[in-house]
């Protein structure tokens, strides 16, 4: 009887244990994120609580699984097993912790400053932050799991005299991955480019979606995602126009004819704009840039707060103009002469007066 009911004591209690442990643990983060409702800190931190109960149920277990006297043939194996889950679970915690805690720090940050190009920098730095830390603690924890089976001891023990040859090899082999993650943490605090921010790569614009330490992500106006490594952004230039601040300045052309009316355009430019949410106040001009023997080139300035309402701001005056024009002046849109030239000849008269007549060009010989 002993036998069964010391196992289900040790067992059942741990369990029972790390449910009212892990229990009055969230009733308290709960009324605490009740109290404080300006920081999200103790909210997220109840996100922890299945791998904070993950380690203190198997805590429990590998301290007290002697005493149940079970799978006695089997106690090694039982005890590594939950010294890889204590293992695994914490490090589980130690990142949802530490997501907890930057994202708390972001959230205040973000609350501070009003500047987006500013957030929007914190906000990369942070990501590639939290990629780093699980990175570190899940190395750390991969290689204690390994350190507790002898043979890895004593494998590790003969490795480290080749270290520094295995060090230039995999240096060598890695050059591109390094050179990324390189990049990638220049890119996060040299300030370069940053989530959310609007750039032309390779004759494409979009924003920039994701950022890791290796590769980076666009994503266009028509939802289609590049992809390409971050060593990209430091190796070639690119165009970022969320650089310095997100206000835009776009240009609208038209070819139109000598006479078409410039200064009535520039009234109905000013009427086009006021009617367009899109545009920001800032500026607006029109004016005759170019001419040719046939048309004039009109170019019309607008500006707008980012460059998707920049691209709604041309749109929108592109169409009106023109409808405007074929609707009001139709002659100011562009005419094809389709009659045939007639050259002056000179001839004097019996009078010994000179007079002009037109005479279709002669050809041939004669």
């Amino acid at each position: 009887m002993e036998n069964v009911l010391r196992p289900l004591i040790v067992i059942g209690g741990s369990v029972v244990l790390t449910l009212l442990i892990g229990w009055a643990t969230d009733l308290l983060l709960r009324k605490a994120d009740e109290r404080h409702g300006e920081t999200p800190l103790w909210g997220l931190l109840r996100r922890g609580r299945i791998p904070y109960q993950l380690v203190l149920c198997s805590a429990m277990l590998r301290g007290s699984y002697d005493q149940a006297q079970l799978l006695q043939e089997h106690k090694v194996g039982v005890g590594r097993t939950l010294t890889l889950v204590l293992i695994g679970s914490t490090a589980w915690l130690v990142i949802r912790i530490a997501a907890a805690v930057v994202e708390t720090s972001y959230s205040r940050y973000a609350r501070v400053h009003r500047d987006p190009a500013r957030v929007r920098r914190v906000r990369t730095q942070v990501s590639l932050i939290m990629r780093v830390v699980s990175a570190v603690v899940g190395v750390v924890a991969a290689a204690s799991m390994l350190l507790t089976f002898p043979a890895m001891r004593a494998a590790g023990a003969s490795l480290l005299a080749s270290a520094g040859i295995l060090g230039i090899v995999a240096g060598v082999a890695a050059q591109s991955t390094l050179s990324n993650l390189f990049a990638g943490l220049q890119i996060a605090f040299g300030d370069m480019v940053r989530l959310g921010d609007t750039v032309v790569v390779d004759g494409e614009w979009g924003t920039v979606e994701e950022i890791t330490l290796t590769f980076l992500t666009v994503r266009t106006w028509d939802e289609r995602r590049i992809t390409m490594p971050v060593s990209y952004f430091t190796s070639k230039p690119f165009e970022n126009w969320s650089r310095g601040g997100t206000e835009m300045t776009g240009i609208v052309f038209w070819h139109l004819d000598h006479s078409a009316p410039v200064e009535l355009m520039r009234e109905k430019l000013r009427d086009i704009l006021r009617e367009c949410p899109a545009w920001d106040g800032r500026d607006y001009g029109l004016a005759v840039t170019d001419t040719t023997p046939n048309t004039m080139q009109v170019r019309a300035l607008v500006t707008a707060k980012d460059a998707n309402d920049i691209w709604t701001v041309r749109v929108t005056v592109r169409e009106q103009m023109v409808r405007w024009l074929c609707e009001q002046h139709p002659y100011a849109l562009p005419r094809v002469n389709m009659s045939d030239a007639a050259l002056p000849s000179s001839r004097r008269s019996p009078d010994g007066a000179t007079r002009h007549t037109h005479e279709p060009p002669r050809t041939g010989r004669g």
